[in-house]
């Protein structure tokens, strides 16, 4: 019965006498067995594919319960949690923590387990270097749930405490909202990490257009106005396209990316550089051939339409790269 994912009770009886008000230990001898009940909790639908969509994404899912060996492994392989074995409760107590450390490199089912156990293992999935989300509903949830990196607890089912230890509360008590929430975290990433790539290089040819002409000794091509109304008209008109652009396909087929990644990235290191001097030597070039013969008016009107149009078709490029 628990080979087919079903949770069973024993049940029997003895006689006593209707005086007896209190069970001691020994009331608990030459019981006569009645039979056992089977009771399942079969996973939603929608479970199955967000596990199947986690193992795409690169992210692991691990079942910490407490629930039979053979119950929990029958649950795990229903909704395609992938395990080399099931470490119970009591092997948890008897092994040391390098032992525990190499588990979990296979292991992913975790039965016969106390809030203790689920704290341990946490713990010991963050020395490895691991980002961990950890759901509960129970009072005894709650230490494992403010010790995780992410702490899930369930709005519906959950309790007071786990809610107040944990840093998000799951409205719906459905690990497909979660899956959907990581899939919106790696789109509003990659919008800003976008908005960092255009703004950054853009904003540095802007700078360094008046920074190269002070040091230079030569006239301004822009005027602080001039920086202002790109900044304000033009800078907020673009990077707002790129807010309202609809979710890149396949985010949740990527690999997660490794904590320790800066925003900065040697891509837009790069490209602050290349980009800054690129437009700092158009805007510039128009400017001087443009001053004598038409003016300084003139001269800056052309510069600032070079920046302009050089963001606009910059803005396109990233586009069409990101594509």
């Amino acid at each position: 019965m628990t080979t087919h994912a079903l949770r069973v009770l024993a049940i029997a009886y003895k006689k006593v006498d209707s005086e007896k008000n209190k069970i001691t230990p020994d009331d608990m001898k030459n019981l006569v067995f009645l039979g056992l009940v089977g009771m399942i909790d079969p996973p939603r639908d929608e479970v199955i594919d967000a596990i199947k969509t986690c193992n795409r994404a690169g992210i692991r899912v691990i079942m910490i319960t407490g629930d039979h060996e053979k119950t929990a492994l029958a649950i795990a392989k229903k909704v395609g949690i992938e395990t080399e074995s099931v470490l119970t409760g009591s092997k948890l107590d008897e092994i040391e923590d390098s032992e525990l450390e190499a588990s979990l490199e296979d292991v992913s089912v975790f039965a016969r387990t106390s809030p203790e156990h689920k704290f341990k293992i946490v713990q010991h999935l963050q020395k490895r270097g691991e980002i961990v989300a950890v759901t509960g509903d129970g009072i005894n949830d709650a230490p494992a749930l403010k010790t995780a990196d992410i702490g899930i607890a369930m709005g519906i089912s959950g309790t007071e405490v786990s809610r107040e230890a944990a840093d998000m509360i799951l409205a719906d008590d459905n690990f497909a909202s979660i899956v959907a929430a990581v899939e919106e975290g790696r789109d509003v990433y990659g919008k800003i990490s976008k908005i960092i790539l255009w703004t950054l290089p853009t904003n540095g040819g802007e700078g360094l257009s008046i920074m190269a002409a002070l040091l230079l000794g030569l006239t301004l091509p822009l005027l602080p106005l001039h920086i202002l109304w790109i900044n304000t008209v033009t800078a907020i008109g673009l990077g707002t396209t790129i807010i309202a652009e609809p979710k890149e396909k396949g985010l949740l087929h990527r690999p997660p990316r490794p904590a320790s990644e800066p925003l900065l990235q040697p891509l837009i290191k790069k490209l602050l550089i290349l980009v800054s001097i690129m437009m700092v030597t158009g805007a510039f070039t128009l400017f001087t051939l443009n001053l004598e013969r038409e003016g300084i008016e003139v001269s800056r009107t052309i510069a600032i339409n070079t920046i302009v149009l050089f963001e606009i078709f910059y803005l396109r490029g990233l586009w069409l790269f990101c594509l």
